[in-house]
């Protein structure tokens, strides 16, 4: 567990959140654009995937909020803050994270990591310490998805929330599911 940046603490304790498998039907996904996105269809990329889900709205409509905007993005470093691993106290400041993309709307923040292929788990701390990082910049509620593009134009979303911010094992999956652009 990162406590500054280059220096790593090691806790025992679950690091990993299992990533669950979103069972039924894909739901049909009408995008919002009234074009096609050529440019979105070169490469394999987490970002590339990413935008062309927010630019179909459907970002926006997993979550609600027809406000959000990219405004977030890329590398930085967290401010002070402390939290609980089994009972441990850790104290970080100065940890690099990096947001593959962050929206901000009327009343909360979304943070999302991205990947470009199926994932059976995932870090904690990729989602945590962005989720502990934005919470400290802003009153707004900060919001943790995780993205996935597991087929032709087929996205998958996970939301998570921290039941407890101190509270690194607090981690609970709030809904899930999955799309298929059109």
């Amino acid at each position: 567990m990162p406590s500054n940046n280059g220096h790593f603490l090691i806790i025992k304790g679950e690091g990993y959140v299992d990533i669950p498998e979103i069972k039924g039907y894909t739901k049909k996904y009408v995008s919002k654009l009234d074009f096609d996105l050529e440019t979105s269809k070169i490469g394999n990329s987490e970002m590339q995937h990413l935008d062309f889900a927010y630019a179909s709205s459907l970002i926006r409509t997993f979550t609600e909020d027809p406000t959000l905007v990219l405004t977030i993005r890329g590398r930085k470093y967290t401010p002070s803050f402390e939290f609980k691993v089994n009972g441990q106290l850790i104290q970080t400041k100065g940890v690099q994270t990096e947001v593959d993309a962050g929206y901000e709307g009327k009343g909360k923040v979304v943070l999302v990591e991205a990947k470009n292929r199926a994932t059976r788990n995932v870090i904690i701390r990729q989602l945590y310490y962005p989720y502990r990082q934005w919470q400290e910049h802003t009153e707004k509620k900060v919001y943790t998805l995780f993205f996935e593009k597991t087929g032709e134009n087929v996205y998958s979303i996970w939301e998570f929330e921290f039941t407890d911010p101190k509270n690194y094992n607090s981690i609970r999956l709030v809904k899930s599911g999955k799309f298929q652009i059109n």
